[in-house]
């Protein structure tokens, strides 16, 4: 990697972890520089704060070995990432270099990072629907073309596996995948998945894995959601960006501010938690005239405490939530604001009937089996609740049942036919004559 001849800037005031603080004027807050440290490889470093001209840069590679001489050329931009459609089907680390082997793509356009957020004039009102065939999201809580949605979940649930189910049986033109803080395992796993799915063509990939700079972490999300909006903007496209998980993002955050000595708020968090992920989630967009930016992002709460800052401060921004525990979606914790404006409209006539029916079927069989625990004695109707419930989390509420929607309406229909006469289920009778299994 050549860099043009720029001006070396010598006067270093502090190495405080991997924070490099020196003077220099006429620079930029999120600007790129290079820091050459004697014989040493020269390492990229960002500009994270400036104070008049002391400028605050954090180094990729670490404070470790930094010399009081060091010297540092700022490059004139901010991150970049490279767009073409020759990067559907690889695979870049957080920096945006391709770390999969393929050839390299230094003649391709190069686009800066980050910027504002999209004009809302140029916002269209959503009226698509993203089908997934999940039955848990498609029949239950819709997710919605331009929809900024996120799955809460703890450690230790299979949210990484609903995440690439998604990416694999998503209804859109482009899935753009960023990774935060990934371990080995979590790595090759998404990787070899969505090979082996043959989804790859149609897949770009950003990986921050754990072993890399934690300033990674932090441009990872701007890489994978610019490559997004140039994909709809420029060719149209309906794009779903996946990410997991931003508690390691905003973790990253939190570390970055305390090298930086910035008074932390709330649970060691910086103060400007809030609009650090609204940035980020607001590119999700149905821009006029041309494609789309779908979010669904994995949020892991520590303890599974959903007042912990980043889900609390992500509830505020988003349109909803998944809410993954015991290896299922649960139908009561998860929500989708936007589903009305695609349920009965763009989806059959029936949708939400069988979506209210059933969910207040399984709220009684959840009652029923309260009563059971409690060795109360059970009734007729408590005892066709419980075989409905066990129906429910057979079909629908397993994350690897793969059904498309209108099968799934069907599929409702049945499993109701099963437990109930069709004057128990209380809907409306039109569409009993027509859904309603006949014997």
């Amino acid at each position: 990697m050549t860099f043009p001849e720029l001006l070396s800037h010598t006067q270093v005031v502090s190495i405080v972890g991997d924070i490099l603080k020196i003077k220099a004027d006429a620079v930029g807050l999120g600007e790129l520089a290079m820091v050459e440290n004697g014989d040493s490889i020269p390492s990229l470093a960002q500009v994270t704060e400036i104070d008049r001209d002391d400028v605050s840069l954090q180094v990729f590679a670490g404070g470790k070995g930094l010399r009081s001489d060091a010297r540092v050329r700022f490059l004139g931009h901010s991150a970049q990432v490279t767009f073409s459609d020759e990067i559907l089907g690889r695979v870049f680390n957080g920096v945006g270099e391709p770390v999969d082997g393929g050839p390299n793509l230094n003649g391709h356009r190069k686009i800066n990072i980050g910027g504002p957020s999209v004009n809302p004039v140029m916002r269209v009102v959503p009226t698509k629907m993203i089908e997934t065939k999940v039955p848990m999201i498609d029949v239950f809580n819709c997710l919605v073309e331009s929809q900024k949605i996120p799955i809460f979940s703890i450690a230790g649930e299979p949210y990484n596996e609903l995440l690439a189910r998604i990416a694999i049986q998503a209804d859109a033109d482009v899935v753009v995948f960023c990774g935060l803080g990934l371990i080995f395992d979590e790595f090759y796993f998404f990787r070899d998945t969505f090979e082996n799915e043959g989804v790859f063509p149609r897949t770009v990939m950003f990986a921050n894995r754990a072993s890399d700079p934690i300033v990674e972490r932090l441009l990872a999300p701007d890489m994978a959601l610019k490559t997004a909006e140039r994909f709809a903007v420029e060719q149209n496209k309906r794009v779903l960006v996946l990410m997991t998980d931003m508690t390691a993002y905003a973790d990253a955050l939190k570390e970055i501010g305390v090298a930086m000595e910035r008074i932390p708020s709330n649970r060691g968090y910086m103060g400007d938690l809030y609009s650090q992920l609204a940035s980020r989630y607001e590119r999700a967009c149905d821009y006029k005239g041309a494609g789309s930016v779908t979010l669904l992002a994995v949020t892991t709460m520590p303890g599974n405490d959903v007042t912990h800052p980043v889900p609390d401060n992500t509830g505020y921004i988003t349109e909803g939530q998944f809410y993954l525990h015991d290896g299922m979606i649960d139908p009561f914790g998860s929500l989708s604001r936007l589903k009305q404006q695609v349920i009965g409209k763009v989806t059959r006539e029936d949708h939400s009937t069988v979506m209210n029916t059933m969910i207040r079927l399984y709220s009684g069989a959840r009652q029923a089996e309260q009563k059971q625990q409690m060795a109360f004695e059970l009734s007729a109707m408590d005892e066709k609740l419980l075989k409905f419930g066990d129906l429910f989390k057979e079909r629908f509420m397993r994350i690897d049942v793969a059904v498309a929607l209108n099968d799934a309406l069907d599929l409702g229909w049945q499993t109701m036919a099963e437990c109930f006469e069709p004057e128990e289920l209380l809907v409306r009778e039109n569409l009993l004559k027509r859904y309603f299994p006949k014997q």
